[in-house]
């Protein structure tokens, strides 16, 4: 399954995909396959697959894939994250990719592992997304994926010139874009618009992250640069401290509003990081399909 095949050949319909990431305990991984059982049966055209970086996670990132594709008879999306990793390592994940039949890879630079104190990058470790892109281009059939950043990357010098790498990575080979996560529609509309103005012609898909709780909330935006506008905090601050259910209603009631809006102005798709939950992304799909709009 080639991504940008779906987005030419969808009869018009927005491409939805749900994001994973490999189970750490056995608990998790009990939970997971319960949330896999919930979004299996929700509308989707694909579900993809993380990768940590410099490879940490590589072997349960290829059993994950395998319980989708293989097992579960789900078309699944492979990452591939090359911070750290030298030539070799690079070629023997993606053989692993292409025994496992996938045929699409979502290709992100990554940061380094903080946790692991002992990681030491390899020497020829490639700098940048781009130059994966074009490694990866140059040597195998994959259809390529890449992120964008409709804020600015964390570590971008501008988002001026983070759009021109949205470009450059277009030029080395990436088929469709999946915009990092953000809260309010305008960013990613104004990113769009300045990715077109210099020449990105290709699928731009914007990236939806429910708000789950206020810890990982505030916690992933610390890491990603995405903002919380002032709406979002004032409605959280309104729910009483102890309401869990309360936030990740908010969380439901505020994703399908940006969804709504963002599949009346004609997205080619909605990519949701679901952080290994299944019912606020469950809720939301349902709503918008029952409304016409997937």
């Amino acid at each position: 399954m080639k991504v940008a095949e779906l987005y030419k050949n969808n009869a018009g319909k927005p491409v939805v995909s749900f994001e994973f990431f490999r189970a750490k305990t056995p608990k998790a991984a009990e939970n997971l396959e319960k949330v896999l059982d919930l979004l299996a049966g929700t509308r989707h055209d694909y579900m993809s697959v993380t990768f940590g970086a410099g490879g940490s996670t590589r072997e349960g990132s290829y059993q994950l894939i395998d319980k989708l594709k293989s097992e579960r008879n789900i078309k699944t999306v492979a990452y591939i994250a090359g911070v750290g990793l030298g030539p070799d390592d690079l070629t023997a994940v993606l053989d692993t990719f292409k025994r496992q039949g996938i045929e699409t890879v979502f290709v992100i630079q990554g940061d380094e592992p903080q946790e692991d104190a002992a990681f030491t990058p390899h020497p020829d470790a490639l700098a940048h997304a781009s130059d994966l892109l074009s490694f990866i281009k140059a040597r195998y059939d994959f259809c390529l994926g890449a992120a964008g950043y409709p804020e600015g990357h964390i570590h971008a010098v501008s988002l001026e010139k983070d759009i021109e790498f949205a470009k450059l990575k277009q030029d080395c080979g990436a088929e469709y874009l999946v915009a990092q996560y953000f809260f309010d529609n305008r960013f990613f509309y104004d990113y769009v618009d300045r990715c077109r103005a210099i020449g990105v012609t290709i699928p731009i898909v914007p990236g939806i992250m429910p708000i789950y709780t206020v810890s990982l909330l505030e916690m992933l935006t610390s890491v990603c640069g995405s903002s919380i506008p002032d709406s979002v905090r004032k409605g959280l601050s309104d729910i009483p401290a102890d309401d869990k259910e309360g936030v990740v209603k908010f969380g439901i009631d505020l994703a399908t509003d940006q969804c709504r809006d963002l599949l009346k102005q004609g997205v080619p798709g909605l990519h949701f990081y679901t952080m290994n939950r299944g019912q606020s992304v469950h809720e939301i799909v349902t709503a918008l399909e029952k409304e016409g709009l997937l």
